[in-house]
């Protein structure tokens, strides 16, 4: 029974990645990651060009959470190899985390790939990007996928009025924000890596934010693992996408099986819905101040992911769409 299931849902998932009939409504998306040293993020986003190509989504953004040097280029690497190297790309200006890649696969992708933008310094800042691209879209439109810390969230949230809008960022996000989907947290309690390294910006995105918030905890994705069937593809060739799961998974040991998938579960419920793969526990995240979380049942916008079918099922679904492949614009 189980072989028919798995087969449903790559077919499934060949269907969306094949850009086939554009759908009528993509969902307009700002992504926000923390883009290397993990390497999650980068199937995060070779799903979210997936249904873009398909017609589900429409790329407004790509955001970093972090500020290390080359971080702006590494999107750029992302977005031009899957023909959109105009996608606005935005980086952290103020105070941010600056993670080391240990790894190397960014080193590698922007020794071997093309791209535009080469230095932070040449891109806007995130808040600033944040406030032009949502004053133009319409009203309760914009989908925000955050697969890293918040800290740029925070800044936007906190953010005055400017030449793009005269509402301050609170506003501007209750205005144009339809929903915001994060990687985040660990349910029903716990402490996970995106939440805590930035405590207070996670505090405080958890505590005003006002739109709906769904959560995809950090248990989600421990169950679900990716890249082998990647690397092991050989009609796959020249893709940063499977260079980076390449270089890093022999790396390290617990990634034997593939690499733990939190980031793309983040994406796929964002453009496809929870349904079926999971339930929605609805509630109120609230964030301590050494940035654990704890939950608790109340009226609230928040709700976080549970699992409704077994993992093995997405782990299939985001195996296929990881090794989706660019299409001629």
């Amino acid at each position: 029974m189980r072989g028919k299931i798995v087969l449903l849902f790559c077919l499934l998932a060949l269907t969306i990645s094949v850009p086939a009939q554009k759908k009528a409504n993509p969902i307009p998306i700002i992504f926000d990651s923390d883009m290397g040293p993990d390497y999650d993020d980068v199937g995060a986003i070779a799903l979210l060009h997936a249904f873009a190509d398909s017609g589900y989504a429409k790329i407004l953004a790509t955001v970093a959470s972090t500020k290390y040097e080359g971080v702006a280029a590494v999107f750029s690497v992302f977005n031009t190899y899957f023909k959109r190297p105009g996608i606005v790309i935005g980086v952290p200006k103020g105070k941010a985390l600056e993670l080391k890649d240990n790894q190397h696969w960014t080193d590698s992708v922007l020794l071997k790939y093309p791209h535009k933008i080469k230095s932070n310094d040449e891109v806007p800042g995130a808040t600033e990007i944040y406030r032009k691209v949502l004053a133009s879209q319409p009203g309760k439109s914009v989908t925000i996928v955050t697969v890293g810390f918040l800290t740029n969230l925070s800044d936007l949230l906190q953010s005055p009025p400017d030449k793009y809008s005269p509402l301050n960022g609170k506003q501007l996000v209750k205005q144009k924000v339809k929903q915001l989907v994060c990687m985040a947290g660990r349910f029903p309690a716990g402490s996970e890596f995106n939440v805590n390294q930035d405590a207070a910006a996670s505090q405080f995105v958890f505590t005003n934010w006002e739109t709906p918030v769904l959560l995809s905890g950090v248990e989600i994705g421990f169950k679900i693992k990716t890249g082998l069937l990647l690397i092991h593809n050989d009609a796959i060739k020249n893709s940063p996408v499977k260079d980076v799961f390449r270089i890093s998974i022999p790396l390290s040991k617990q990634d034997s099986a593939g690499r733990m998938s939190w980031d793309e579960t983040a994406v796929l419920v964002a453009i496809k819905g929870y349904k079926p793969w999971y339930s929605i526990e609805k509630g109120k995240m609230i964030v301590e101040n050494d940035g654990s979380n704890t939950w608790v049942k109340k009226p609230s916008t928040h709700s976080y992911l549970i699992e409704a079918q077994s993992p093995a099922i997405v782990e299939d679904l985001i195996n296929t769409l990881i090794m989706h492949q660019p299409v001629k614009k």
